[in-house]
């Protein structure tokens, strides 16, 4: 009989080794997935980790890593803070949503002017919708004792009905030919989220994505609200007595989080994205939490989570058009890594082993 015993402490080594195993045994049993459907499980796995960084088309999926990268590790670095104090913020697609709408709407409301102030006021916007979406939750647990993971998470389908009802009415685009959708932010210079460097896929939010984990390294390791943020996740009465508000640190992460997932909204709504439309959310927000866990809620962690996470969008999409994978098979190997990395991580504070049982007759 094998049963697991609790560690007297946390394993160091399989907290490190855990997110290295989850990848290879996602590998491994999305091969045999990929074999079920009639595909080369080599093939289907060398496409979609080789072909975006040495195909023969690398030089045109390289920079696309940035793009797809960019809003997942800006959506992880805010939820990361949260879940680290114990502050589960699960509805980041709604924040990143709202931070579109917002985002679009405030650039949309100055068109057609060509002016600098457009973009960091748009950037604004954004922030600021998906802190007011995020604080809906914060506000009602500090004051109804509510619990945050099904509030947040219920508000992802308010924030796709609005993005819906802006689409087919406040922010259509006159021009359209009534199709829904908003103007194409693309072409609105003062308000594109455009590359830095032409080719590279670096933009704004890219930039942005890069300081959120400086600020968050430099948060949990060098200020005292860092301190306050993992001591409180780690031993909750201990934090109380020494003198940490639940109240205000639940305002803040929560808050932060939306903050920094409304940005990765506006800036895909103003750059890759471009168009406020009825399909504009693709799951970053919840893909997000698979990266946030991957990285060990660690900064720099998640920033090679995210790296890696991008990795396996743009080689599904290789797969899907070389291979013939379905895309709910890519979906179903993404979703593999996140039960991996939960289930391996059972061992950081548990080990296996084997117990022998007497039956008595």
């Amino acid at each position: 009989m094998i049963v697991l015993e609790k560690r007297p402490q946390p394993s160091k080594a399989w907290s490190y080794a855990t997110p290295l195993v989850a990848v290879l045994a996602t590998m491994v049993f999305g091969g045999i997935l990929f074999a079920i459907l009639g595909k080369n499980p080599i093939e289907a796995i060398g496409t979609i980790f080789w072909e975006p960084l040495f195909g023969e088309f690398a030089f045109y999926y390289r920079p696309q890593l940035l793009v797809k990268g960019a809003p997942l590790v800006l959506i992880a670095i805010g939820l990361s803070l949260g879940f680290r104090a114990g502050i589960w913020n699960i509805g980041a697609e709604g924040q990143y949503i709202m931070g579109a709408i917002f985002g679009a709407g405030a650039g949309l409301a100055f068109y057609p002017l060509e002016a600098f102030y457009v973009f960091p006021i748009m950037v604004i916007a954004g922030a600021l919708g998906g802190w007011l979406w995020a604080s809906i939750p914060a506000f009602l647990k500090v004051r109804f004792g509510t619990n945050e993971i099904l509030v947040s998470l219920m508000l992802v389908y308010v924030a796709e009905q609005m993005l819906a009802s802006v689409s087919l009415g406040l922010l259509k685009n006159p021009e359209g030919f009534g199709f829904p959708g908003s103007r194409n932010l693309q072409s609105y210079e003062s308000a594109h989220n455009a590359e830095l460097i032409a080719g590279s896929g670096m933009h704004w939010g890219v930039v942005t994505a890069l300081i959120a984990v400086i600020f968050a390294y430099v948060l949990l390791n060098r200020h005292m609200l860092g301190f306050h943020i993992r001591l409180t996740g780690e031993a909750p009465r201990a934090a109380k007595f020494a003198g940490v508000n639940p109240a205000r640190l639940i305002l803040f992460c929560l808050g932060l989080s939306g903050a920094l997932a409304g940005l990765a909204g506006m800036f895909e709504v103003s750059g890759p994205s471009g168009v406020v439309s009825i399909d504009f959310n693709v799951g970053y927000g919840f893909t997000a939490i698979i990266v946030a866990f991957l990285g060990r809620l660690h900064p720099v962690g998640i920033l090679l989570a995210g790296g890696l996470m991008a990795l396996t969008y743009i080689g599904g999409e290789i797969a899907q058009s070389q291979l013939g994978l379905p895309a709910a098979a890519i979906q179903v190997f993404q979703g593999m890594l996140l039960f991996f990395l939960l289930a391996f991580d059972l061992l950081t504070n548990y080990r296996i082993r084997a117990a022998h049982s007497e039956v008595a007759l």
